[in-house]
C-alpha cells in the first residue's frame, strides 16, 4: 500500500483582538514603563481596557493636556487591573490615586507598585461613590478622572455627578459604558446635561468616551 503523505500540523487557532490574550496580562503603552506588562486577575472577572483602546485613550488626552503631565492630579474609581492608572503614572503624572472596592485587587496593585517603584500612585480600598463623596467633602480637586466601572450597574449615573464637584476647572472625565454617552438633541439624560462629550469611539462592544465640564 502507498504509504500516506504526513499529516500538516494543525494551525493554532486565532486570538480574537479582545479574546484571551487580555484574560491574564495587559501592557504599559507609553511613558517610562512602556511595554511593561501587568497581571490581570482573571478569576475575578476583570475587564481591562484593551491595549489599542487605551492607546487612542491617552493620545486624546494628551492632546487636550499638551501632552504635559507633570502637574496631573488623576483619580481612577474603579481601578481594576491599573491599566489606566498605572498607564497616567508611567507618563510622568503628579500623582495617581487608584481606589478599588476588592482586597485581592488592590493587593495586587500595591505588588505592582512596588515593583514599579511608583511613588506617584496612591492605592486604596473603598467604595468608590463613598470615596469619590468624601474626596469631594474635603475639597479635594482631579485634572483627570477615569471611569470604567461594570456595566449595566447605573455606576456611571450615579458617579458622573459627584464628577463635577471632583474636577479642577478644564479637568476631563474618561468614561468606558456598555452604551455610548452620545444623543440626539433633546434625548440627553439629566446625569449627562452638564458634559460634552469631546471624543467618542467604540471596540467591540466597549463605548469609549472623553468628557468635559459644560456649564
Amino acid at each position: 500500500m502507498p504509504k500516506k503523505p504526513p499529516s500538516k500540523p494543525a494551525k493554532p487557532a486565532k486570538v480574537p483582538v479582545h479574546g484571551p490574550q487580555h484574560s491574564n496580562q495587559v501592557r504599559i503603552i507609553g511613558g517610562q514603563w512602556k511595554r511593561t506588562p501587568l497581571p490581570v486577575l482573571s478569576a475575578l472577572g476583570l475587564r481591562p481596557t484593551p491595549d489599542r483602546v487605551r492607546e487612542t485613550a491617552f493620545n486624546w488626552i494628551n492632546h487636550q493636556r499638551d501632552a504635559y503631565w507633570a502637574n496631573a492630579q488623576v483619580l481612577d474609581l474603579f481601578a481594576g487591573s491599573g491599566a489606566l492608572g498605572f498607564e497616567a503614572a508611567s507618563r510622568g503624572a503628579q500623582s495617581v490615586t487608584m481606589i478599588d472596592s476588592n482586597a485581592q485587587v488592590t493587593r495586587q496593585l500595591e505588588e505592582i507598585k512596588a515593583k514599579l517603584k511608583a511613588d506617584n500612585v496612591q492605592i486604596m480600598r473603598g467604595d468608590a461613590l463613598s470615596v469619590a463623596q468624601s474626596a469631594a467633602t474635603r475639597g479635594q480637586r482631579y485634572d483627570l478622572i477615569f471611569l470604567d466601572p461594570p456595566y449595566q450597574q447605573s455606576f456611571l449615573e450615579k458617579t458622573l455627578p459627584l464628577c463635577l464637584k471632583l474636577l479642577n476647572e478644564g479637568g476631563l472625565v474618561y468614561a468606558e459604558s456598555g452604551l455610548s454617552l452620545e444623543f440626539a438633541e433633546g434625548e440627553t439624560p439629566e446625569w449627562l446635561a452638564n458634559w460634552e462629550v469631546i471624543r467618542a469611539d467604540k471596540a467591540g462592544m466597549v463605548f469609549y468616551h472623553l468628557l468635559k465640564y459644560k456649564p
